[in-house]
Parts: C-alpha cells; sequence; structure tokens
C-alpha cells in the first residue's frame, strides 16, 4: 500500500512542482504539461535505466500518467489571484515530491535486491533526477547544486530503507514526513553542506 500511495504522492508533487516552474519562466500551456511531465517522471526513467529495466516500464504507468495529466490542469485552472506565492508553493512541493519518490526509488532498489550502494543511488536518482531535468530546462541551477541540502535528505531515506529497519507502512509514511519536513526546514533556515571555493580572493 505504501508503493501506490507515495508514487501517487510523489507524481501530484512533482507534477505541479514542474507546472509551477513553467509559469514562473512564462511557458505557454504545451510547455506547462511538458515540464509537468518530465519533472514527475525523468528520475524514475533514468533510475529504471541504470538499474537494468526495461524502458517499457515507464510506458505501462498509464494511471500514474493520468494523475499526472489531471493535477497539472488542476493547477493550471486555479485563478493567479489565489496562488499569489509561487516560489513557497514550489519550495514545498518539491520538498514533497523529493522525500516521496527517494522513499519509492529506494523501495524499488530493495525489491530488486540490490545492494546498500545501489539502494542509495536509487533514492537519489528517483527524488532529485526529475528536478534536475526540469531545472535544465528551464535554464536554471539545478536545486540538488545549490548551497542549501537537498539530495542528502534522499540519501538518507535511502539508507533507512537499505537497512530494513522499518516492520510496516506506518514508518514508511513517518519517514516521508520527517524527509519533506528536513527540506522544508533546511531550505528556509538555509543548512548547508561544507563546500571548499577554487576560486582566488581579490
Amino acid at each position: 500500500m505504501a508503493w501506490e500511495i507515495l508514487s501517487i504522492i510523489g507524481t501530484i508533487a512533482f507534477a505541479v512542482s514542474g507546472a509551477i516552474v513553467a509559469m514562473e519562466e512564462e511557458y505557454d500551456l504545451f510547455g506547462v504539461y511538458l515540464l509537468g511531465i518530465v519533472t514527475a517522471f525523468g528520475g524514475g526513467a533514468v533510475r529504471n535505466l541504470l538499474l537494468g529495466l526495461p524502458v517499457s516500464t515507464l510506458w505501462s504507468q498509464e494511471m500514474m500518467f493520468q494523475v499526472a495529466i489531471a493535477a497539472i490542469t488542476i493547477f493550471f485552472l486555479i485563478p493567479h489571484h489565489l496562488v499569489k506565492q509561487w516560489n513557497r508553493w514550489g519550495i514545498y512541493t518539491d520538498a514533497i515530491g523529493l522525500s516521496a519518490f527517494a522513499i519509492q526509488g529506494a523501495m524499488h532498489a530493495v525489491y530488486l535486491e540490490l545492494g546498500m550502494g545501489a539502494v542509495i543511488i536509487a533514492a537519489i536518482l528517483t527524488g532529485s533526477g526529475g528536478g534536475m531535468i526540469r531545472d535544465v530546462l528551464a535554464g536554471r541551477r539545478p536545486t540538488v547544486l545549490r548551497e542549501e541540502i537537498y539530495a542528502m535528505w534522499a540519501a538518507l531515506a535511502g539508507f533507512l530503507v537499505a537497512v530494513n529497519i522499518w516492520t510496516s507502512d506506518w514508518f514508511l509514511y513517518i519517514l516521508f514526513i520527517a524527509i519533506t519536513t528536513l527540506r522544508i526546514i533546511s531550505y528556509i533556515r538555509r543548512w548547508q553542506l561544507p563546500r571548499k571555493s577554487l576560486k582566488k580572493v581579490n
């Protein structure tokens, strides 16, 4: 049950996230749908290729495509005056998508009986891959490469799923809420990982 619920949540969240970015960049209706679909399914497609799954796996998700299209359509039809803070909406939907898809990607790798490294990578790619493709197509620096912590939360989700410490779907739901919350807090408080610049100081 957790698999289906997280898939639906992640698909809706990332589809809307892509639509928000497209609207911010003033894309037309086709661009809104295209960026929403790419964001919702891009990470999973990259993950499937690296895990050796056939491309047809993506096209078998007909219901998820319908969910994504419905979510984009509904969000597009929301009157502009009801959605004033596009950037804040984008942060929340992106955090939800990151968390849901990271856990779902990790579960997929565990189901294939892969090692911990593969599970963590699957979580990172599924959780952040679609957002990376979205940002590149929108001409933006990918969120995963910005200063605040992003992909590390997907890696953490993958690690916790890989060590197999859950006993029920409730753990996965709690993990989903925790990762979403951590991502939002890390953005608001500007938490950063250590970095080293090679630029010369004048």
